[in-house]
Order: C-alpha cells, then structure tokens, then sequence
C-alpha cells in the first residue's frame, strides 16, 4: 500500500515538474517579444528636431567674436547692375568685419539696392522693399552693432562704413545690414567719431563714382533701381 501511494507522488510530482517547467519558457517567448517590440517603437521614433540659429541683441556680439576666430578671408566682391568693385575689410574690426562676411556668405545682399545716393557724399546699400529681402532678415534675426571708431580708421574716400539705426539710438549702434560708400575727396571726415569704418574699395572705384552719378528724386532715392546682383567672398 504504501509503495502504491509512493509511486502515485512520484508520478504525480514528474507531471507537476513537467508542467512546470513547460509555462516559464513559453511565458519567457511573450516577455521577448514585448521587449522587442517596444525597442523596435523606440528606434523608429523621431529625433528631436534642433531649433535653427537666429541672432539677437543677447547673442550677437560672441557669435561674431568668434566667427570671426575661424575666418581666413577677407575681400568682397559686390556686383551691381551698373558694374562691380571689390572690397578689402580691415582684420581690427572684427565685428563689422565678420557680420558683413557672414551676411554675404548668407546671400542676404544678393538682390538688394543701393537705396540711398548722396551726391558727393555716399552711396548706401543693402536694403531692399521686397518680401524676399524682408524674409531674410527674419531668418538671420534683428541685433544691432557697437560702433568701433578707436582702430585709427578715416572715413577717406572709398571706405565702406555701416550706419546707425535710424531707431532711438543715442549711442549709434550699427544697422547691421546696411553699409555705406564715401565718395567724397578726400573724404568725409566728420562720419569718424560715430560711424565704423571696416574696409575700403581696392578695386573699381569708377563704379562706385558711377553709381553716385545716378539721377535720384527728393529722398535720395535713385531714380532706376541699382541693384546687388552678387555679392561674394573671394578670397
């Protein structure tokens, strides 16, 4: 009787082991498949999506300081409707220097007027009544610049300076996307204690003459549009 009730535990134990052992690797395949399955959501998510650069008045000022750090050129080559001349920008400016770059490289110039023409005084450029013109200015962001007038720089004739915003500014921070020509002889000395000089024409100044020859109306505004076909860094 007892070998009986032996035998019965032991064969009831055999099966008890066997389902078992049976349930975890069957419970094992659903947890690995889960797994899976929520790896594969994982990797097939999207990626975070990086917010694109704009300058403003907080972050100009070290973007240019050091953009400036990593650039090697230095000569600008502006084509107008009228002809073209070429620029050269003075290195101990370095933030007119690397904001007039980093623009150009930007191909904001490209489609803008010279808008201004003084007679034998300047020419201004760089701005423009277009919905293009006006997009990219959006893009790049709204800042302004510190003058820096102490380099030892004169607004000679052929020097290319950048205005001040026309905005309440007593201290006459620098309208970044404008620039201005002096074509007087020898020059327009007065510009210095407030305005930056940061480059000269090298090469084409009879354009720059030709331009300031324009027939304009009360405003100083040129008559036939005189356009920045290109502008571009060289060398």
């Amino acid at each position: 009787m007892h070998s009986k009730i032996l035998s019965y535990s032991l064969l009831f134990t055999i099966f008890f082991c066997i389902g078992c052992s049976n349930t975890p690797k069957k419970d094992l395949k659903a947890v690995k498949k889960t797994v899976v399955k929520k790896d594969s959501i994982q990797i097939d998510a999207e990626p975070v999506k990086k917010e694109k650069f704009v300058l403003t008045e907080d972050n100009a000022l070290e973007f240019f300081f050091n953009y400036n750090k990593t650039l090697t050129e230095s000569i600008v080559k502006i084509t107008t409707n009228l002809g073209s001349f070429t620029l050269q920008l003075y290195d101990n400016v370095p933030y007119h220097k690397a904001n007039f770059i980093y623009l150009t490289k930007k191909g904001y110039f490209n489609g803008t007027y010279f808008h201004r023409v003084v007679k034998n005084f300047i020419i201004q450029g760089g701005n423009s009544d277009s919905r293009e013109v006006s997009k990219k200015r959006k893009e790049i962001g709204r800042y302004l610049l510190p003058p820096d007038t102490r380099k030892g720089h004169k607004h000679h004739r052929g020097t290319i300076s950048m205005p001040s915003s026309e905005n309440d500014n007593p201290h006459k921070l620098a309208s970044p996307y404008e620039f201005f020509i002096v074509v007087t002889n020898p020059g327009s000395y007065h510009l210095d204690k407030d305005y930056t000089p940061f480059g000269k024409v090298i090469q084409g100044m009879d354009i720059v003459d030709l331009i300031n020859n324009q027939e304009v109306d009360a405003g100083d505004w040129p008559m036939q549009n005189i356009y920045i076909l290109k502008a571009e860094v060289i060398k």
